[in-house]
């Protein structure tokens, strides 16, 4: 449960996608980043742009924000942006960003052991991440059938307020004409 929590850390949303870094990804896979991506490469033609993109600078800026923020919290998480000291601390290139197909193509260009069990690992997180939002979407329209129907409800409780004000104000007037003074003769 633990790797699996982890995984689902290192799940992040950019451009309407759920994705992973080539980093995450790497470190899972017990590899160093530089090696699984010339691995990409070597296999280029199995990763269009749907599969996987570079982030842009924005896009990396505002994600590193997110990354420092889990890291505090996961410590399992890699420290990849956190200031170090030395030379070859900070990749100069920005990160690829692998979709779901393209973490499954991945298991088809890394063989290792570990590789397979985390690929499979990492591919049940996504579906268990899918099964979270399909409840969310669920809960949300309910919530929404809820507020039409108070909705319903406050525009018929008004209309009984309405009613019950009439009701006392016919009582009043009703009451008011009872108790007035008489004028006039009275039959004895």
């Amino acid at each position: 449960m633990q790797i699996m929590r982890s995984i689902q850390n290192r799940i992040y949303e950019i451009r309407g996608e759920r994705v992973m870094l080539d980093r995450d990804l790497a470190f899972l896979y017990g590899t160093e980043t530089k090696s699984l991506n010339l691995a990409v490469k070597r296999n280029i033609q199995r990763f269009p742009t749907d599969f996987m993109f570079q982030l842009t600078k924005e896009e990396f800026e505002g994600l590193r924000f997110q990354i420092e923020t889990l890291e505090t919290s996961d410590s399992l998480r890699l420290q990849n942006e956190t200031l170090k000291k030395g030379r070859g601390q900070h990749s100069k290139y920005l990160p690829y960003a692998f979709t779901e197909q393209g973490v499954a193509m991945l298991s088809g260009i890394l063989n290792s052991e570990r590789a397979i069990k985390m690929n499979i690992a990492i591919m049940r997180a996504f579906v268990e991440i899918r099964k979270v939002l399909l409840q969310e979407s669920d809960l949300k329209e309910q919530l929404k059938l809820i507020k039409e129907r108070m909705g319903e409800h406050d525009v018929q409780l008004s209309q009984i307020y309405d009613a019950l004000e009439n009701l006392l104000d016919d009582k009043a007037t009703e009451r008011k004409w009872e108790e007035r003074e008489r004028i006039g003769f009275r039959k004895k």
